[in-house]
């Protein structure tokens, strides 16, 4: 039997203990008793964000803004992505307008910008809107 996977709670930020089997059972949250792994992206916060990093599972971010054409295009398409990815990565949407310090800090030039990170730490980047099979493409690259 393999070791739980850690997951944060989109909602507390509470870690979850959860066995891989058990990843499409539609886990929740020990502490809120919210869902730890929504089926649609989540708000990411300069508050929130650290926390988030952490765990088992590849968060991949959209950094993105509401003036933003192309963002508002891909949005659909995004949350399209992220029923297609429950239980191998979440998606967290991170407004650049809302969080300018946080956006700066992960040296965005151009939204909308795609970052996966895996164990806390960097390991890919996208920049643009991508149609849903070179998104779902792209991420099987990264071993999504």
């Amino acid at each position: 039997m393999s070791d739980p996977l850690l997951i944060p709670c989109p909602h507390c930020n509470g870690l979850n203990r959860i066995p891989p089997a058990r990843l499409g059972d539609s886990p929740r949250c020990g502490r809120c008793k919210a869902e730890v792994l929504p089926t649609t992206p989540f708000e990411l916060t300069q508050g929130n964000f650290a926390s988030q990093l952490k765990g088992d599972l590849p968060l991949l971010v959209d950094v993105w803004a509401s003036w933003c054409g192309p963002c508002r295009s891909f949005a659909p398409i995004y949350e399209q992505a992220a029923g297609q990815l429950n239980g191998r990565c979440r998606l967290g949407k991170l407004d650049s307008e809302a969080a300018p310090q946080l956006s700066g800090s992960l040296g965005i030039r151009s939204i909308p910008s795609l970052i996966l990170f895996k164990g806390g730490v960097e390991v890919a980047r996208q920049s643009g809107a991508l149609p849903l099979p070179q998104l779902l493409a792209w991420l099987r690259q990264q071993g999504i």
